[in-house]
């Protein structure tokens, strides 16, 4: 399968963690009631392959693996849609259970279900290897599993979740974007995704509010 030119394999990558960038494969998020939920506009994610090409972009899966799966979907084209199914799903259950606790409230039971499937899914496929003078955990022949775009996304998400600290969790303050990022400045100040995309924006928008509040001066006869 020739792999179409895909803006997943572009995006920037800001979330500070393969899991927030993931959430973020979406072109921006409009609020949905008073919940969690919300509306995804401009969804990266429209294929398999832009799947694939996402998470080579995001490194979570190497060249050689990403030819592999490409071949093997051409060849499994509905286990190829399954899939991006279940990537869909654990994205709009990660962003839930994440916005849940930013807004300081018990994740949903379905959303939590969703994100536990996927984890044990993933670490159903690690083995131990020897790495060095110890082991560490990694999964044979990702190349081979249509589904293996997930697995070090899951393990993302299960290692953030269970850090203990969120507290540096934040959700970009642009209107319409909503993609979620760890503040890692060191005042804890960071508002925007990128300051060069919603940041700019924002300034933009306040200059021409204070500029168009002021009264317009009267042009002298000459």
């Amino acid at each position: 399968m020739a792999a179409r030119a895909s803006l997943a394999g572009t995006m920037k990558l800001v979330g500070g963690e393969l899991c927030l960038d993931f959430v973020n494969t979406v072109g921006g998020r409009v609020p949905e009631g008073g919940g969690p939920g919300s509306i995804v506009l401009a969804d990266k994610l429209a294929a398999y392959t832009d799947l694939v090409a996402w998470s080579r972009h995001a490194a979570s899966v190497g060249e050689a693996d990403a030819r592999r799966l490409l071949r093997l979907a051409e060849n499994r084209p509905r286990d190829a849609a399954d899939v991006l199914g279940r990537a869909i799903r654990l994205r709009v259950a990660l962003h839930r259970t994440l916005r849940s606790l930013v807004l300081g409230r018990r994740p949903e039971p379905g959303d939590l279900a969703c994100l536990n499937a996927e984890i044990a899914a993933a670490r159903a496929r690690e083995l131990l290897s020897p790495s060095g003078d110890g082991l560490r955990w990694e999964w044979p022949d990702p190349g081979e599993k249509l589904d293996a775009p997930l697995w070090p996304v899951a393990r993302s998400a299960a290692a953030l979740l269970t850090s203990g600290d969120l507290s540096r969790l934040r959700q970009c303050g642009g209107d319409g974007c909503g993609w979620l990022f760890l503040d890692r400045s060191r005042n804890r100040s960071r508002q925007w995704c990128t300051m060069e995309d919603c940041g700019n924006v924002s300034k933009v928008r306040r200059f021409r509010q204070r500029h168009s509040r002021r009264p317009r001066s009267r042009r002298r006869r000459t």
